[in-house]
């Protein structure tokens, strides 16, 4: 068979593995690995989300899992994206898609070759488990069950998150049921302000099995967003409760069950899951800082999450809190709307274009291979290789928008000059701290809105901010676009103390800089489980959540995570 060059080294490499790996020796085995290799597995070897790292690591991980895992039949996956050469993290690389089966299941992975001395080797793998044998998804699934009913899992959450892994668990005849606070499915965005989109392109976003109309805009309009989340509940068949608010509960560690309250209108209800997966988002609480003398304003005041409507304030003065996404977005909007806006910063703000720097971090799923590939090659990139690349991309937004940022100086804006890593380490450390240009910062470089600096401002009176040097900012409406407090302090209000300790921190980056801390994995507190992030995120690790919940229902992995992880949490 005539073969071009990466299928060769591919097909070679995988076969080379295969054996090795069968006869669990570390020379044949070290061999095939870079010394800064790096290895995700997304439970197939074992029922966890971990990555490893240098080839030591590596080799001890295989060989304590492989026997157990019975991996096997590394081959290169005719019916993916064929084996070629790509450049990944500013090195130039062979990349193929592969399956193998396990003891539990199918898998498929991604093998990236790097050339060292004269053949190749894995710079970085992923093995990813991909159905449970025996357990695998249904076409269609068991039709709701309706009102009365005790579910196995408590979806809290109705967004991109909740429908995401709601339709996974559907696929996998696992019953568990959304309950959401809005009135409405889709509310989480039909309610806000009107000119909301989102901020990154269609083809990144689609929920699981069922993508977006191909003639859809690029950036999809909240409103249309707020119906596709209606219908794709509706089409999928999905269990919802609207207008129902998730309390609080508490867990019972003989019986494996929570006892939970949901408020709905007509009244209290308790329900028994062995599940509950918190889908709210990154942030959980709006964030509403002390800030002094703003008792004293005699405006309107109100956080980011309760502003849906500008034209109220055409031809009034408004100051806007905070200059991050929402911020800056709150701020277009209401000047669109004729009202006379003030931007106020507290921090140094990362900005760039929305076109084209900001979907640089995107640029895989524009290469041409189908969405399922493109998933699979980014869960691929470990994140210490994710920085390398986004340094990249960083620096070539800076030159590509140096012309922006040039005006925004001059008009007072502070820029985040030591960020390093771009937008997307922001989000994932943080959950915010940047603003992709979509005008407004057009609208500050010309003077139509004016920043000031929140160290400025001495305080507010009824009129409106006082400044340090005594002018009083006229103001009718004060939003506090602040953000929100973390998942760990809505934890700890809903489930007490003791469960928000041994979950320990949710979002960020863990000990070792591999994962991410809780999501979509077995957390401390058994039968806690979290997903949130973007869309693409949600999409690619709902799956991999739902195989967990699947498989502690089927009683193959134990609810409680590994008592050394829970120590580490600790």
């Amino acid at each position: 068979m005539n073969l071009p060059e990466p299928a060769i080294a591919a097909t070679r490499w995988l076969a080379a593995f295969d054996r090795a790996l069968r006869a669990l020796d570390d020379a044949p085995l070290a061999k095939l690995f870079r010394a800064d290799a790096h290895w995700r597995d997304l439970l197939a070897f074992s029922w966890e989300v971990k990555t490893t790292s240098g080839v030591g690591n590596i080799l001890a991980g295989l060989k304590r899992r492989a026997s157990g895992a019975g991996a096997r039949g590394f081959e290169v996956d005719p019916g993916r994206t064929a084996p070629r050469a790509v450049t990944r993290a500013s090195a130039d690389v062979i990349e193929a898609i592969f399956r193998f089966d396990t003891a539990r299941g199918r898998g498929s992975g991604v093998v990236r070759l790097a050339p060292e001395g004269k053949g190749w080797k894995c710079w970085t793998l992923l093995t990813a488990l991909d159905e449970i044998r025996g357990r695998e998804e249904s076409a269609g699934g068991r039709r709701p069950r309706g009102e009365d009913r005790e579910p196995a899992v408590l979806i809290v959450g109705g967004g991109h998150a909740g429908l995401s892994i709601a339709a996974r668990l559907k696929a996998l005849n696992v019953d568990a049921l959304i309950v959401d606070r809005h009135a409405r499915v889709g509310d989480t965005w039909r309610r806000r302000y009107h000119a909301l989109t989102l901020h990154n392109r269609k083809h990144v976003n689609h929920l699981p099995y069922m993508p977006f109309p191909s003639d859809w805009p690029t950036y999809i309009p909240k409103d249309r967003l707020a119906g596709w989340f209606e219908a794709y509940a509706e089409s999928l068949e999905l269990d919802f409760w609207s207008g129902a608010e998730f309390s609080g509960g508490s867990y019972d560690e003989k019986a494996g069950r929570w006892t939970v309250t949901v408020r709905r209108e007509g009244g209290t209800c308790t329900l028994h899951p062995r599940h509950v997966v918190m889908a709210t988002g990154v942030s959980g609480i709006p964030n509403v800082p002390d800030i002094p003398g703003l008792a004293n304003f005699k405006g309107r005041v109100v956080h980011s999450h309760e502003y849906d409507e500008a034209t109220a304030w055409r031809g009034r003065d408004a100051l806007v809190i905070g200059t991050g996404t929402s911020g800056h977005d709150i701020a277009q909007d209401l000047h669109s709307s004729g009202a006379r806006v003030t931007l106020v910063q507290r921090s140094p703000t990362l900005v760039l274009n929305i076109e084209p720097s900001a979907q640089l971090v995107y640029a895989l799923y524009s290469e041409g291979p189908p969405l399922d590939d493109c998933d699979l090659l980014t869960a691929a990139t470990p994140l210490a290789l994710l920085r390398t690349a986004h340094r990249a991309w960083a620096e070539q937004s800076r030159s590509m928008d140096a012309s922006l940022l040039e005006g925004l100086a001059r008009a007072g804006f502070r820029l985040d000059e030591e960020d390093e890593t771009g937008w997307q380490f922001k989000y994932l450390q943080r959950g915010g701290g940047y603003y992709f240009n979509v005008g407004c910062s057009d609208l500050i470089v010309e003077g139509k809105i004016p920043v000031v600096q929140f160290a400025d401002i001495e305080g507010f009176v009824a009129e409106g901010a006082k400044m340090r040097g005594g002018e009083v900012i006229p103001v009718d409406l004060i939003v506090l676009a602040t953000g929100y407090l973390g998942l760990d302090v809505l934890v700890r209000r809903l489930l007490g103390d003791a469960v928000a300790r041994r979950v320990g921190p949710i979002w960020g980056f863990d000990e070792d800089a591999q994962e991410l801390r809780a999501m979509w994995t077995r957390t401390g507190q058994p039968g806690l489980w979290f997903i949130a992030g973007s869309f693409a995120q949600c999409r690619i690790y709902s799956k991999y959540l739902a195989l967990q919940i699947k498989a502690v229902e089927e009683g193959l992995v134990p609810a409680r995570m590994p008592r050394a992880d829970v120590e580490a949490i600790t």
